[in-house]
C-alpha cells in the first residue's frame, strides 16, 4: 500500500510541476523564491556561525527560512525574540 501512495505522490507532483512550468510567470516566481530561500539560509547560517547576535542560535529549517524570506530582517528579530521568550522566559 505504501508503494501505491508513493507512486501517486510522485505522479501528482510531476503533474503539478508540468502545469506550473508551462507558465512563464510561474517559472520566474519559482526562480525568485528559490533565490530568496537560499539567501535566507545563508543569513541564518551567518547568524549562527559568525555570532552576529550574541547567544542566539536560529535553527536552519524551511519554516525559519520562510519567515526570513517573508519578513526579511524583521523576521530574524522575530525568531530571536520568540526564542528568547519561549526558552528563557524573558
Amino acid at each position: 500500500m505504501k508503494v501505491v501512495f508513493a507512486i501517486m505522490l510522485a505522479g501528482s507532483t510531476a503533474a503539478l510541476l508540468v502545469v506550473l512550468m508551462r507558465r512563464r510567470m510561474t517559472r520566474a516566481w519559482l526562480t525568485r523564491f528559490s533565490l530568496h530561500m537560499a539567501l535566507a539560509a545563508l543569513v541564518i547560517y551567518g547568524v549562527n556561525e559568525l555570532d552576529w547576535i550574541s547567544g542566539v542560535h536560529i535553527p536552519l529549517n524551511p519554516v525559519t527560512a520562510a519567515v526570513i524570506v517573508t519578513l526579511g530582517v524583521p523576521g530574524i528579530a522575530l525568531i530571536a525574540g520568540l526564542q528568547a521568550v519561549l526558552t528563557r522566559g524573558i
